[in-house]
């Protein structure tokens, strides 16, 4: 008959224990993230008096007429997606569509954001946006005036 010793009961409780100890805090820190990367941001900048390569970002946003471009800015700043929104006049544009070169005329939005708020943002561009596929591009900022950099982060959401 096999005994079982009560040292291996006791490693065998502590192992299980341990494992969901760990799989806990990793799953915790996965989900806290976010947020505690911009605290991290937020932490440097207050620190140092510098500004973090890429937490905020630029995206370029092609409308098809200036009343489509009002309503998406306007919706854009409501939900305090963004810090600005620049409507530019009409553009000529040239692209490929179906195997063809079109022309068309469209309004360009310059937003300005968080990094962090770029997928929420761009979930609801795919929502209210009339093209099937909406030229959303995303750039990072490197660097810029403090003064106006700050000025982004106060005018945005909190995560």
């Amino acid at each position: 008959m096999y005994h079982q010793n009560p040292k291996d009961t006791m490693s065998s409780a502590f192992s299980r224990t341990g494992f969901v100890i760990i799989c806990l805090t990793l799953v915790v820190n996965l989900a806290l993230y976010p947020v505690l990367r911009t605290l991290g941001f937020q932490i440097h900048s207050a620190i140092t008096g510098s500004y973090v390569p890429g937490y905020h970002s630029v995206l370029l946003i092609n409308c098809p007429t200036e009343q489509t471009a009002r309503d998406i800015g306007r919706g854009i700043m409501e939900k305090r997606l963004a810090a600005c929104v620049n409507i530019f006049p009409r553009t000529a544009t040239m692209y490929y569509w179906k195997g063809e070169i079109r022309n068309a005329s469209e309004i360009l939005l310059l937003v300005r954001t968080r990094t962090s708020l770029v997928q929420r943002l761009e979930a609801y561009l795919r929502a209210v946006h009339p093209y099937d596929i909406p030229e959303i591009i995303s750039f990072p900022i490197g660097d810029g005036s403090l003064n106006y950099l700050k000025w982004m982060e106060n005018a945005l959401i909190d995560i």
